[in-house]
């Protein structure tokens, strides 16, 4: 299995800022191990690489319950959803959709397991990630005022950010090995 040192080792030397920065990835200071670890999976899932996922997750497994690695992968899951009919919604030029009712279960945003504002910290690091500026707001008002922040909330889309370039990193290395 591929661990997150291996994926640091086998960065290219083009990646070298991605590597000095997956490797600061677990210092976050004012997060705690779930915020972190619950927030690089949720991201890894939502970037698509079998071997970063697997990466994670081993490392995650390590310092998350299981309670909190199911909400991850919830997030991931229902951010893919809701990132998509929010952008459309909000980058559709007939206003009229956003005023009709969606009618997309989402009963895990409600109870996702573990503490609210980590859910939507997850969150808003896949929304940012799948580019739903709609779901990037709507979470930032949800964590600001459960207390969370800035500071946290800027950590959370750091670690979205480098995950998936690690991630289009390993994508594109793979390509042009075949």
């Amino acid at each position: 299995m591929t661990s997150i040192v291996e994926i640091k080792d086998a960065m290219p030397s083009y990646a070298k800022d991605l590597k000095l920065n997956l490797s600061s990835m677990a210092n976050n200071p004012g997060m705690t191990d779930q915020q972190v670890y619950g927030t690089a999976l949720a991201c890894a899932f939502a970037s698509r690489n079998a071997k970063l996922i697997k990466a994670v997750a081993a490392e995650a497994k390590e310092k998350l319950s299981e309670e909190a690695i199911e909400a991850a992968k919830g997030a991931a899951a229902i951010m893919g959803m809701n990132n998509i009919y929010y952008r459309f919604v909000h980058l559709v030029s007939d206003a009229e959709y956003g005023s009709m009712p969606a009618r997309l279960r989402m009963n895990i945003i409600g109870k996702p397991g573990i503490d609210k504002a980590d859910f939507e910290l997850f969150s808003i690091a896949v929304s940012a990630i799948n580019g739903c500026g709609m779901c990037i707001d709507s979470h930032d008002k949800v964590l600001k005022g459960a207390g969370v922040k800035k500071e946290t909330i800027q950590n959370a889309i750091r670690i979205a950010s480098v995950i998936h370039a690690v991630a289009v990193v390993i994508d594109a290395e793979d390509a042009l090995a075949e």
